[in-house]
């Protein structure tokens, strides 16, 4: 099935997105990139602020989905919270996903739109509020220990897992990503 102009524009936005931010890029970017007038995304996208609201939107409502199936598919907290840092360390080792769309806004936090921003916060409370329950759940399994709250154990995960992308990143070596977050996930098992 080919995929619609606005699912073409949304794709290399959000890919110009996890490249450069929201600064970097412009409409002529992706005019350039699919072959297309900067009319017809403004057609579609009448403003950055609405497109990368809807990159942004998109993105959460994926990471909302496989952070679902995760829970779902996989009853053991321990296994939920590799099967996450798996799938992060997978994206960084093959390119497919170097970056989280909103780590990578929340850098720019500031010079956002509110429209953009309120949604990369949403994204971070819906992510933190999975990591807390699935922390918990292991807690209460006696699978993981930790002597900060359940919330805060998350934010330091968050953070780790998001820092974890920036270094790799920084010094282009996709395996730093594992030396920095496998080291979290054994301080967490009990």
């Amino acid at each position: 099935m080919e995929s619609t102009t606005s699912e073409k524009i949304l794709e290399k936005a959000q890919a110009l997105v996890v490249a450069g931010g929201y600064n970097g890029f412009s409409y002529a970017d992706i005019s350039d990139a699919i072959g297309i007038r900067k009319a017809s995304i403004h057609h579609h996208f009448p403003t950055k602020a609405e497109l990368v609201a809807v990159v942004v939107d998109r993105y959460t409502q994926q990471a909302q989905g496989g952070l679902k199936s995760l829970s779902q598919q996989i009853p053991d907290p321990a296994a939920q919270l590799e099967a996450y840092l798996d799938y992060w360390q997978k994206c960084i080792l093959d390119a497919s996903q170097s970056f989280c769309v909103c780590a990578m806004l929340a850098g720019e936090m500031q010079m956002l739109p509110e429209a953009v921003a309120s949604r990369v916060r949403a994204h971070f409370r819906n992510l933190a509020g999975w990591l807390t329950s699935v922390l918990k759940a292991g807690a209460d399994q006696g699978k993981f220990q930790f002597s900060n709250l359940p919330e805060e154990e998350a934010q330091i995960l968050m953070a780790s897992v998001h820092g974890a992308m920036l270094s790799a990143r920084a010094l282009g070596d996709p395996t730093i990503f594992v030396a920095i977050v496998s080291p979290q996930l054994a301080k967490l098992r009990a």
